[in-house]
């Protein structure tokens, strides 16, 4: 570890030996992250309407996710592209989510929209383009709710636990980190997803960390491939985005799984839950 030492030098609350036990955040709804039960979390990249999020739901629940993801407010390089519909996705989000007995995790843009979201969400997703929003993170870390943090664009790893010490330090505890590939010079795929870097995170740091393959690949028929293979690095879970109809998405269609796959996907995810150690939200409950 001689070439990390400058690095955890530079943490106080988030470096590993912070803390006796890793963290594991508890949800609201009795999800958990960081144990031995997967946090399998999945929906659409947008909120798009009632019956499209709630068919949604219905699906990745049946399948056995925990937790729903969908955005309700959605950060656009271009200011034509949709916006998200606001509070009204976010109440469509906690209606389908109860209904369906999942938890929830949306985005937050703003830190004047903090406490909104955090009326309707489970877990408040700060995204990539906003790792490094520090009045954002200090807003976040006061709002009493978990936090996933996802890594930057081009975030290096100690960039990425320096932006989770600024929510640790605002006094919350429960924050998630979240791999989703950082941006390269081959177009072939969106991002690079970095998987090496969930082993590394074990040694660095106590919080847990989800992978999210959508964004990690750009590309639907890649998810299911590095889905596997995260978990099989250690990860304590998946973001996985699921539509009915990805070619009508409203956004990132290209990487979103129709419920089938996702499906297919989770039937594939047990067996490599279970050789390492861990188990999907289906078989805890059945347990």
């Amino acid at each position: 570890m001689d070439r990390y030492d400058a690095l955890l030098r530079t943490l106080k609350l988030t470096r590993r030996d912070a803390r006796a036990e890793r963290t594991i955040v508890r949800l609201r709804s009795g999800v958990t992250v960081g144990g031995e039960t997967l946090a399998i979390c999945a929906g659409p990249c947008a909120v798009e309407s009632a019956e499209q999020l709630d068919a949604t739901a219905a699906a990745v629940a049946a399948a056995g996710a925990n937790v729903l993801r969908g955005g309700a407010f959605k950060p656009r390089t271009s200011p034509y592209a949709f916006q998200g519909l606001g509070e009204c996705g976010l109440e469509m989000l906690r209606a389908s989510a109860d209904r369906h007995g999942l938890a929830v995790v949306t985005e937050v843009l703003d830190p004047r929209d903090v406490a909104v979201v955090a009326r309707y969400a489970d877990m408040l997703q700060i995204g990539a383009r906003n790792m490094q929003n520090f009045s954002l993170l200090r807003e976040a870390g006061t709002a009493g709710v978990p936090v996933l943090l996802k890594r930057g664009l081009a975030a290096t790893v100690e960039e990425w636990l320096l932006a989770a010490e600024y929510l640790l330090h605002a006094g919350n505890e429960h924050v998630v980190l979240c791999e989703r590939g950082v941006r390269s010079f081959d177009p072939a795929t969106r991002n690079v997803l970095d998987l090496a870097v969930v082993p590394l995170l074990a040694e660095l740091t106590h919080l847990p960390v989800l992978v999210d393959p959508s964004h990690g690949t750009g590309v639907a028929r890649l998810v299911g491939p590095m889905a596997l293979a995260a978990v099989a690095a250690g990860a304590d879970g998946l973001l996985v985005e699921v539509h009915p109809e990805p070619a009508q998405a409203a956004s990132d269609g290209p990487q979103s799984l129709r419920p089938q796959e996702f499906s297919a996907l989770m039937g594939h995810l047990a067996g490599i839950a279970a050789a390492v150690g861990r188990r999907l939200p289906a078989a805890s409950l059945a347990a």
